[in-house]
């Protein structure tokens, strides 16, 4: 069995302000993202130049953030929220989805493309690579905050969690970390170096996310309010995965079978 590094969620103090470390990891990701971005702007098939990058990341930031927000309420807590209106401001307490960013991200992306006058899709398969940073870093601040741990494990690199009981669990923020952030990288990146025809990075973004997202919620602590939905071990995070692979597929699919445009 591991030890849990308990680390303080506060990263620094300032008299009444307190910066937690939840938030610096969205930092982490909104200027990893706009770096990556940056990288990308310089490629030859780039329908982006660098200057016009800040205001991509600006719009993908305030959508995740929004729609994410929204999207937990909603998804996972809405009684509560409906009981404690003023904990929606919370948001250094955690309480975020990524399915209701990933929502927020596709209506600013929606609202963006317009404003430049650009396929939709165009606009989402260069932004798709500049993302799984951003969520490995949303995992590690789960993982400091000790929250959305996994079920009781007797494996070697279990951990007790200081909310959760006195039996190790998985660690599966840090396995989300690793698939969802480092693995989900690596595939978008390498595979969106090469031009590739609309639709088709996007595709991918959706079959590998929701696919691993569907994994780990097997080694996943379900929220306590919800629980199981159906036969003993479906989670709210698996119902909302499963369109995101379908729909992943058919934008792969109709991607090969349209004439190749580049994105």
């Amino acid at each position: 069995m591991l030890t849990y590094p308990e680390i303080d969620p506060v990263a620094l103090s300032l008299g009444p302000l307190k910066i937690h470390w939840y938030g610096i990891m969205y930092l982490v990701g909104f200027a990893a993202a706009w770096w990556l971005g940056s990288m990308r702007a310089r490629q030859p098939h780039s329908p982006f130049s660098k200057e016009q990058i800040a205001d991509l990341i600006f719009y993908g930031a305030l959508g995740a953030v929004l729609g994410g927000r929204i999207g937990y309420i909603l998804f996972y807590d809405f009684a509560n929220y409906l009981d404690h209106p003023l904990n929606i401001l919370k948001v250094w307490e955690g309480g975020m989805a990524f399915h209701g960013g990933l929502v927020g991200v596709l209506v600013a992306m929606w609202l963006y493309s317009r404003k430049l006058k650009l396929s939709f899709f165009i606009v989402t398969d260069f932004l798709a690579p500049l993302v799984p940073i951003g969520l490995g870093a949303g995992r590690m601040g789960n993982f400091i905050n000790g929250e959305l741990w996994g079920k009781v494990t007797d494996v070697p690199w279990g951990m007790v969690f200081p909310f959760a009981g006195e039996l190790p669990r998985h660690p599966s923020q840090l396995y989300q970390a690793a698939l969802e952030g480092l693995a989900l990288f690596l595939i978008l990146w390498f595979y969106s170096r090469k031009p590739r025809p609309t639709l088709a990075v996007s595709g991918l973004f959706m079959i590998c996310y929701g696919f691993f997202r569907f994994i780990v919620e097997f080694a996943r602590q379900p929220d306590a309010h919800i629980g199981y939905l159906a036969f003993g071990w479906l989670t709210m995070g698996q119902v909302l995965s499963l369109p995101m692979i379908i729909a992943g597929a058919v934008l792969m699919l109709l991607a090969h079978k349209r004439q190749p445009q580049t994105a």
